[in-house]
């Protein structure tokens, strides 16, 4: 091992990139296949409901799922317009 290799570590061959690549592309899809069948229909009906009641664009509306210890989380995300002040009416 040179002191160059030592210093700054071995430069990463063109099959290991491509490994790494691929084990990210297969946890994706891994992801994709154990979420329900029902997510994207739920999240349209949430972003229906929600700009009936209140006026915000859908860009300011984030709906993510995961798991945690096993158990599915939908976390949905908001920001609100600020609201008018009671004088301000």
């Amino acid at each position: 091992m040179s002191l160059i290799e030592f210093l700054f570590g071995k430069k990463q061959t063109s099959a290991q990139t491509a490994r790494d690549r691929l084990q990210i592309i297969i946890a994706q899809e891994r992801v994709k296949e154990q979420a329900p069948d029902y997510l994207p229909t739920l999240q349209k009906e949430l972003l229906e409901v929600l700009s009936k009641y209140v006026h915000v664009s859908l860009d300011d509306i984030r709906i993510s799922q995961e798991k945690q210890d096993g158990v599915d989380v939908l976390e949905l995300n908001i920001t609100l317009p600020d609201s008018p002040k009671k004088g301000d009416v």
